[in-house]
């Protein structure tokens, strides 16, 4: 049975796999600096950008969370792998044959690879879909496109398929391409019977549910046939690589427009998902038979690059001027309910939240077909705030002809305002509440408002208890506190072992010259061990690859650090250097380190001087000549050093 994958396959996978490629998918990357990119972070919430990769060493480094490491730690981070499942997830991608050793940790014989071989399941089962829609048993499929305004082109572009109607078609399928029965179950792909395993989804069109990376990891089938006793829709089950509360129909087609655009449209339907794309609304998404929940919110706000910015103003009158999560659903009553829902992941969002509903009650599939592109795109264009519809729709249920409903709309729409969390948006939508239920006296709704907030329980509830309390409000008078001193020679030294780290070629030789008492702080001490042992810069410099690139030569300091050091090794080789003119980053390295360089003569100086007041010149005359010369020694180098800087 197959054990460890070798080491040097493993080192292979890393310096072919570009890592902003695969950060790239979870995270929108921007330009930090030379060599540098950053983003927010996928491992924890934030809004500013402190996530920081470089592509020239392999490494990535958030400096909110602390989470760092190369590629392998990045994908079994945020899938969820296994460290063996990941090397082979990313040497499928850069083409690297793994081998396997034998004696090492054993494990069942499908298990490696077991990741690739359901992605390729998928794909097979894929390919034997879209095959099968052309077929004269698929001609319901091909009819319920057609009437929904989709040709042959548009199937294609969206990968939809046909699943026969046979108990065992796309089983017998697979198991010709060599896929065992366990896979198979594995995948979600067949289903398991007291007679036996019988193909999951038969008889419908099926859309693929894909990864934003674009790999298939499961499906959607939609029931055609009277006779088909199931769901309308039914979906893949939950498996090793289907999580419905982390997929996104269409996101690997979206993400590109969504973070160009920075904007996100959530519809409710795959035929929805066609309707928009096909209408030029690129960035539109749906959930996978459940709700948009908070991890959905959490791929959205990454690709969008939702840093936090807002303006009350703005969002309550529609203005963009950041990110856009913008919901689409029926005009009838199941529609409102799943805006009121959406209310509710709503302030999951620093990016301004809207909600485009069509009057007549027709959804983007719809309105495509009966009405053309233009009125899909108008959809969009009509949004309004999520906030005011739900406000709007909380007053819908009350006759504001009398007092009596009027008092009872602004107890009902009170806690919707006192649960914005945003304090600058408060105010505003107090004074559009004030308007729309007719009150002239702004102070009494004011005052239902600020109740409905000192109600901790009750705070940020919509309609129907629906929302989360809201979070507490800073004190008016808090400031930021200004960060403490900064230790000039602990920052000399952590940017010298920085450019060491990143840029071994342009340091200067006298790095190597250094001693072990170069460094005053014990954990920069620890990592000048680490690069001492891997053989300082000069084999830095041998190990830089021909693109420039130091991965290897980060991964052999890793190797000699201690497991303590290692976190420190990353977040420096990561952390990104202040000068951004590539043309002047030799000078600026070289520079650092001599810096570094001078305050160890500087300290050698001191010592020196020291034991000569001490000394007795005429007891040990030889002793005193010889240290006064080591004295005027050292002397000459700083001053040679200062010099050539």
């Amino acid at each position: 049975m197959a054990g460890r994958i070798r080491r040097e396959d493993v080192e292979a996978v890393r310096e072919r796999v570009r890592i902003e490629e695969v950060v790239g998918a979870h995270v929108q990357l921007k330009a930090a600096g030379v060599g540098s990119l950053k983003g927010l972070c996928p491992f924890h919430d934030e809004r500013s950008p402190s996530f920081h990769v470089r592509p020239q060493v392999g490494r990535y480094h958030c400096f909110g969370c602390g989470e760092g490491g190369d590629v392998i730690d990045f994908v079994t981070k945020v899938d969820g792998l296994g460290f063996a499942e990941a090397v082979e997830y990313l040497a499928g991608r850069v083409g690297v044959q793994l081998r396997y050793e034998e004696g090492g940790p054993t494990r069942p014989a499908e298990e490696p690879g077991r990741r690739r071989r359901l992605i390729e399941a998928h794909k097979v089962a894929e390919e034997f879909y879209r095959e099968q829609l052309a077929t004269p048993g698929a001609a319901a499929g091909r009819q319920f496109l057609a009437e929904r305004g989709f040709d042959r082109s548009a199937a294609e572009q969206f990968g939809v398929g046909f699943a026969p109607t046979g108990w065992d078609a796309l089983l017998r399928h697979l198991r010709g391409r060599g896929f065992t029965e366990p896979e198979l179950i594995a995948s979600g792909l067949v289903s398991q019977g007291q007679r036996g395993v019988y193909d999951r989804f038969r008889g419908r069109l099926v859309w693929p549910i894909r990864e934003v990376t674009g790999e298939t990891i499961g499906f959607g089938a939609r029931r055609l046939f009277d006779e088909d006793n199931g769901p309308k829709y039914l979906n893949t089950p939950e498996t090793p690589l289907y999580r419905k509360s982390h997929v996104l129909y269409g996101l690997d087609l979206a993400k590109r427009e969504m973070q160009k655009d920075k904007r996100v449209v959530v519809v409710e339907g795959y035929t929805d998902v066609m309707a928009m794309h096909l209408s030029g609304i690129g960035s539109a998404v749906a959930t996978c038979g459940t709700a948009f929940g908070s991890d959905h919110a959490r791929i959205v706000r990454r690709l969008i690059g939702d840093s936090g910015a807002s303006s009350g103003v703005q969002l309550a009158t529609g203005t963009s001027v950041g990110g856009e999560v913008i919901f689409t659903f029926d005009g009838d009553e199941a529609g409102q309910k799943a805006a009121l829902r959406a209310f509710g992941e709503d302030q999951t969002f620093a990016a301004q939240t809207f909600v485009a509903v069509e009057p007549s009650g027709m959804d983007p599939c719809e309105l495509r077909q009966n009405r053309g592109p233009d009125a899909v795109r108008a959809l969009v264009a009509g949004r309004q705030p999520l906030f005011a519809f739900v406000l709007r729709a909380t007053l819908r249920s009350y006759d504001l002809g009398t007092a009596e409903g009027r008092v009872a709309a602004l107890r009902s729409a009170a806690p919707v305002v006192a649960g914005i969390r945003d304090a600058a948006l408060r105010p505003e939508y107090t004074r559009l509440l004030a308007g729309w239920l007719g009150m002239e006296d702004l102070s009494s709704v004011q005052r239902a408002v600020d109740s409905a907030r000192g109600r901790g329980g009750q705070a940020g509830r919509g309609p129907g208890g629906a929302g989360r309390p809201a979070a507490p409000e800073a004190p008016r008078q808090a400031r930021p506190q200004r960060p403490g001193p900064v230790d000039p020679v602990l920052a000399v030294e952590r940017t010298a072992l920085e450019v060491v780290l990143q840029a071994p070629a342009l340091v200067p030789a006298e790095f190597d010259e250094l001693g072990a008492d170069a460094f005053a702080a014990p954990a920069h001490r620890a990592v000048h061990e680490a690069i001492r042992a891997a053989g300082g810069v000069t084999a830095g410099r041998a190990s830089v690859g021909e693109d420039g690139s130091s991965t290897a030569w980060v991964g052999a300091v890793l190797d000699e650090a201690a497991e303590a050091v290692r976190p420190l090794v990353t977040e420096l080789a990561v952390a990104p250097v202040p000068e951004d003119r590539p043309e002047a980053v030799g000078d600026y390295v070289r520079g650092v380190v001599l810096r570094l360089v001078e305050m160890g003569f500087t300290r050698q100086i001191a010592e020196l001087r020291g034991r000569l007041q001490r000394m007795d010149s005429a007891a040990d005359p030889q002793g005193y000549q010889a240290t006064f010369a080591e004295l005027v020694a050292i002397e000459g180098r700083r001053r040679s050093l200062r010099e050539s800087v």
